[in-house]
């Protein structure tokens, strides 16, 4: 095998009960996961009618106190829901909260749906990926713990300082999504230190290349920013050589997603597949 692949689990979060998301997040420590994922959310959004929907980052916060390794995320967290400095501030405390295992993946937001129902406004997509550019530049420069001003598209910082620093340096881990070429792929260049990505090994190799094109531009190595991907426990034997040809690909985390037979499938993974791909002692 080439070099080690991560795993995360991606536990579903809505319509179950907090004890029931509790217990996913705690199996997937148990069993050797990396990181385990939640959503960014106020409301389903499959099936009918209304269910549970928690608090994505007072979720994680909470997470780390019912965890000791590993690390916590939400895909996305969508950049309208909160004021950007606001984000930071949450964002911050979970990465103390859980002594620095908080994974930050950031989305312009797409569920118009939500937003309408409950006030929150929507913008055009322009002024969201406005709002997302704007709220990566914040929070890097916040994260410094440096007296900050700064003249944004959509939000500005006024001798804004924001301590303590965090955990992690200089920042969390920033995930961003997504293939756009013309907002997403640029960011992604700029800020990202993951990239996740949904389609094929095949499908997605001319936007890696494009991307390693944007980051040696925008003055980084391609190969610190780590690429993403997702697979599916529905068969182990598939999830096997889709790993496998992620991992040739060069992609070096695979988000799992829970699978409709449960427990026992995620036990069946993790100890039949997984280890098969992590590096000895990761």
């Amino acid at each position: 095998m080439t070099a080690g692949m991560r795993f995360g689990l991606d536990v579903a979060q809505q319509r179950m009960s907090w004890d029931e998301l509790v217990r996913r997040v705690q199996l997937a420590e148990a069993l050797g996961f990396d990181g385990v994922w939640g959503f960014d959310h106020f409301e389903p959004m499959y099936g009918e009618g209304p269910g549970e929907t928690f608090e994505g980052m007072t979720t994680l916060a909470a997470l780390a106190g019912a965890t000791s390794r590993i690390r916590l995320g939400l895909l996305v967290t969508g950049v309208t829901y909160r004021h950007p400095s606001v984000l930071a501030a949450q964002a911050l405390t979970v990465d103390h909260a859980s002594h620095g295992r908080l994974e930050l993946a950031l989305g312009a937001a797409w569920y118009d749906k939500e937003h309408t129902e409950l006030g929150i406004p929507f913008p055009p997509a322009g002024e969201r990926f406005d709002l997302l550019e704007d709220t990566l530049e914040i929070l890097t420069r916040l994260y410094t713990g440096e007296v900050v001003s700064y003249a944004g598209r959509r939000v500005s910082l006024e001798q804004a300082q924001m301590r303590p620093l965090p955990v992690q340096r200089p920042h969390p881990p920033i995930w961003i999504g997504g293939t756009g070429p013309r907002r997403t792929l640029p960011l992604v260049a700029r800020y990202a230190d993951v990239w996740h990505a949904f389609g094929t090994p095949g499908s997605l190799a001319p936007v890696n290349e494009r991307l390693d094109e944007l980051a040696a531009e925008a003055g980084r190595d391609p190969g610190s920013i780590v690429r993403a991907a997702s697979l599916s426990l529905d068969d182990l034997g598939t999830a096997r050589r889709h790993a496998a040809k992620w991992q040739e690909a060069g992609f070096g985390y695979l988000v799992c997603g829970w699978p409709s037979e449960g427990d026992g499938r995620v036990e069946a993974f993790a100890a039949d597949v997984m280890g098969d791909f992590v590096e000895p002692g990761s």
